[in-house]
């Protein structure tokens, strides 16, 4: 009788873990797949290029606000770079900077886009357990 309630507590045991692991790679791939909505915000980067003053700042701070979908504005004449947030479901960033750059005559302004190694390298997550367990699981879904 012993050994039959051994083994009955290890096949509930086998098969509560089986369903907590299922319910735990359900859940990793649920949190970390990409989707866009209403309350999506992305960050992007304008690379002036060309001196600008505080007065300019301003300006262009005035004028990012002013496009649609645009959120959050700020703008570093030190080191003549404009960061702001915006909606991809009303605006488009590359659409931005290039209207930027005509309607500001800066000639040099692009729009920062970091490479896949300036990616890799800009998040310490992605050298965690779970980084490497949802990346995995990616390929399967």
């Amino acid at each position: 009788m012993k050994k039959s309630g051994l083994i009955k507590i290890l096949k509930i045991s086998f098969l509560t873990f089986l369903f907590l692991t299922a319910v735990l790679v359900v859940h990793i791939y649920w949190v970390t797949r990409p989707r866009v909505d209403k309350n999506t915000r992305i960050m992007a980067r304008i690379d002036i290029h060309q001196s600008i003053s505080k007065s300019d700042a301003g300006k262009i701070t005035a004028w990012l606000y002013r496009q649609q979908g645009v959120d959050h504005v700020l703008v570093n004449p030190g080191t003549e770079i404009a960061v702001f947030t915006f909606s991809p479901m009303i605006a488009n960033g590359n659409d931005i900077a290039s209207r930027f750059a005509a309607d500001f005559n800066y000639p040099y302004a692009k729009r920062f886009i970091p490479t896949a190694s300036q990616l890799q390298g800009s998040c310490p997550m992605t050298s965690s357990f779970t980084y490497k367990v949802s990346s995995y699981l990616k390929k399967f879904f």
